[in-house]
Formats: structure tokens, sequence, C-alpha cells
């Protein structure tokens, strides 16, 4: 029996697959108004989970439950086409359609479900000027941005007034130096949905930022389930620990420094002010026993906190001053001879470290 609290949200139990061989066996819950990010790299089975989810590939076995009805449960023949379906999907190259201007691509889920002119036209105006999409309404999809093509195919995807939303790497189609922005924007329309949303990714940066919860998948099985601080701390698989190391560091730049209240980082960026996130990388940063002699400019003492050996690699938490993640190898952990409580230096170079304002 689905709890009450899932009742409202989405519930499934996904087992689908094409004629290749490949099975995803994916469980699956969203409340309403969270955001749940499946993380996974290339031929994980994410792509599947959309298509099981939109109704564009039958389940094997399994069911999906979307706000207490069910869309999909083959023990019971019970299938859902997808037009009949009421969620909003935003592919990852947007599939905009070349052909249509930015408000016939707006309006055409409403056009499809035979709603009169009138009510398609005034609803499909309104998530355009929520979206400040008004002044390119005549334009065609080859004309647009990318950050304007995100937000009609997202705007396509809420005029149905959906409830369930899907995000199919949103981003990928970004370049990097428009994602921050672009992220931060689509972060306040997803906290703008009341239903549930699952934002699907390989990039573990959009996963921390934009989700209340993460779900990793590999080679088609959940792996693994939590926050991002749960993920980062205590990965699962050699993936998980891959892509759950990265540092972000919220501060306020000006003139190459980063001030994050506790510590101040130089970084190679001296154009870049106002709040940021750095993002640092956890190979990037080397450990010492004594103060490092050289180039690095970031340089502090502390201890470790935490070691967790993974495989050949060694992950170590830092305190504070500024506790990060780093990794180095088993090799260099003997070599140094550290250990739990152990005082060691750190040191990174400026430009190893990303900053994005926030």
């Amino acid at each position: 029996m689905v709890g009450d609290e899932l009742r409202s949200g989405l519930v499934a139990h996904i087992e689908a697959g094409y004629h290749d061989g490949f099975r995803v066996r994916a469980p699956l819950a969203i409340p309403s108004g969270q955001t749940v990010a499946l993380l996974g790299p290339n031929a994980a089975g994410k792509s599947t989970v959309v298509a099981a989810l939109a109704g564009l590939l039958p389940l094997v076995s399994g069911r999906i439950e979307l706000h207490g009805s069910v869309l999909d449960d083959p023990a019971r023949n019970t299938f859902v086409p997808p037009e009949r379906r009421n969620i909003g999907v935003v592919f990852q190259d947007y599939a905009l359609f070349p052909h249509m201007s930015v408000l016939e691509n707006v309006a055409f889920g409403l056009r499809s479900r035979g709603i009169a002119r009138d009510i398609v036209r005034e609803r499909a105006e309104k998530w355009m000027a929520t979206l400040d999409l008004g002044e390119i309404a005549r334009q065609k999809p080859g004309d647009l941005s990318g950050g304007q093509a995100q937000r009609v195919a997202l705007a396509r995807a809420l005029v149905i007034e959906p409830e369930l939303l899907l995000l199919d790497e949103p981003l990928s189609a970004i370049d990097v130096g428009r994602r921050s922005s672009l992220r931060r924007r689509l972060h306040e329309y997803l906290e703008s949905f009341d239903g549930p949303r699952l934002l699907i990714t390989h990039d573990p940066t959009d996963a921390f930022l934009l989700a209340d919860d993460i779900v990793v998948i590999e080679g088609g099985v959940i792996t693994q389930k939590g926050s991002a601080d749960e993920i980062r701390l205590r990965p699962r698989t050699p993936y998980a620990a891959s892509v759950a190391g990265a540092n972000l560091v919220s501060g306020q730049a000006a003139g190459g420094l980063v001030n994050t209240g506790e510590f101040v980082l130089h970084i190679a960026d001296h154009g870049v002010e106002g709040p940021v996130l750095a993002i640092i990388r956890p190979t990037a940063i080397s450990v010492h026993l004594e103060e490092p002699e050289g180039s690095p400019r970031n340089t502090w003492p502390t201890r470790i906190d935490l070691v967790e050996h993974l495989g050949d690699v060694v992950r170590i938490r830092t305190g504070q001053p500024l506790p990060l993640t780093v990794e180095i190898t088993e090799e260099a952990v003997q070599a140094l001879g550290v250990g739990r409580g152990s005082p060691v230096w750190l040191s990174i170079k400026a430009t190893e470290i990303i900053v994005e304002p926030e």
C-alpha cells in the first residue's frame, strides 16, 4: 500500500528495456514539490526511465503510479498511452519543431488535445510571459539561443499543467559560460512547480545544485540513493565516488579572491565579482606533511577528519578552516603515513579552481 504522503507524487517500480537485451530495474519515489536527480554515466539507463514514465516504452514488469492513478501495470494489463498521461517532458535536445514559431511550439501540447483555440492561446501566452518569451513569439527555433530554446521547451512542458515534470539533460546543450545562469533560472522554475520533478543528468554539479535527493543508476540498476551530502561522504560504488567528490564552496569574489567567511581562496579569474560558487576537483588538491614551497597560492594547515579506502583511491575529508574532500592514491597515503586526526597541509593552484556566479 502506498503511503498517503506518496499518494501526492510518483511511485514507480520500473522494469523496462529495448530489444537489445538491456534491462532497467529502477524503483523511484518522488513526493510532490520535490526534485529528484537520476544521476548516471552514459548508457546507464536514464533515457529508458524517461521513456517508460512518459509512456513511450511499456514496462516489462513493475508499476507506475502518479498521484494515486496507475499509468502502467503489466500484471493487470493496464497501460495509459502517452497522450493521456499528463506529464511534461523537456527532452535533451529540446525537440522543438523547426517549422513552427515559438508560440506554436508552446501551444502544441494543448492543440493536440483538442482544447478550444482561445483557451490554447491564453494559456500559451501566459506561460510565455512567465518565462520571458513574449518578444520572440514569432521566431523559429533556428533563430534562438540555447537559453531561449530551453525556456521554450520548458514552457511547452508546463503549459499542459502536468502532474509530473521530466527533464532529460536540460543543460547539456548549453555552453559552459551560460550554464550557471541557466541553472539558477531552472532552479527557480522547478521550485515554482508543485508536482514531482525528475531531473536526468550525468553532471554531478547539476544534480547537487538542483535536486533535493539523488538516485544513482549504473548498468540499468539503482546503486545508491540519498542527499548530496550522503552521496559525497558515503559513495557505494567507484562511479559514485568519482562523481560525488566535487567540492562546491560558496563565497564572495572580488579582485581575484573568494571569501568563504572562514577562509580566502586565490583564483585565476580576477574579473568575477559578487556571490560565486567555487568548484574544486578532489584530485586537484595536494596533501603535505609540512608547509609546501613553490607555486600554489592556496596553502593552509588542517586535520584529517575522515579516511575512506575506495580501491586504488583514498578519499580524505579535511576539517576547518575549509572542509574539503580530497582524493589521493593508496601509495601516497602510505608514503605520508597519515590517518584520521593527522595534521596536514593542503595546497591548490589558483588555476585549478573553477568559479561560477552563484
